[in-house]
């Protein structure tokens, strides 16, 4: 009991041993928030934890190029719906927390017909993100920089040349249903 008494005692006094602690507790807790925030944000970027919301998704994704390809380089979800930069998968994560909200507590889109009825929505709406941001996520692997023209189509050639390079027009804008099947579109207010 003695010793806590002196402890304390020394913990009030303003003392270089209580600073000293005061700045070890502030430092070693901000280590522990870190990794544990960290960890967690790392925890939803996997397709299990996708899969556990959008499950059609993740099994349609398994018929694409994203999932196997001649080169073997496989992207999940996070790698095109969560920007790669700290500072912009922080916004994109709060942005995703009323997703969550709308499934877990509205239960929007619970069951396959709940999905499907609001696909085209949640659709337009990732593109329209995606045409925001310059489809940020695409060109965390597809750099148009060391785009190799003589590998592409001709029509490929002249989009990538012209619209995409002078800044009229972004992945999103011509690649839709590249990774996904485009959903049913009909009676969707703006679709063209």
């Amino acid at each position: 009991m003695k010793f806590l008494k002196a402890f304390w005692k020394r913990l009030k006094s303003p003392s270089k041993v209580a600073a000293g602690i005061v700045l070890f507790l502030g430092f070693s807790g901000g280590l522990l928030f870190w990794g544990a925030f960290n960890t967690g944000m790392e925890m939803t970027n996997t397709e299990e934890f996708c899969s556990g919301c959008h499950a059609p998704i993740v099994a349609e994704i398994q018929e694409t190029i994203h999932w196997s390809n001649r080169s073997g380089v496989r992207a999940i979800c996070s790698d095109c719906h969560v920007p790669h930069n700290w500072t912009d998968k922080i916004i994109r994560k709060v942005q995703a927390s009323k997703e969550l909200f709308a499934h877990y507590v509205l239960d929007t889109i619970g069951t396959e017909e709940k999905f499907q009825a609001r696909r085209g929505h949640l659709a337009e709406r990732e593109w329209a993100r995606l045409k925001a941001n310059d489809s940020l996520e695409c060109r965390n692997c597809h750099e148009f920089d060391f785009m190799d023209f003589s590998e592409q189509g001709q029509r490929s050639v002249q989009q990538h040349s012209t619209a995409l390079a002078s800044g009229e027009k972004t992945c999103v804008d011509c690649h839709k249903g590249i990774a996904h099947r485009l959903p049913d579109m009909e009676g969707v207010e703006g679709w063209q």
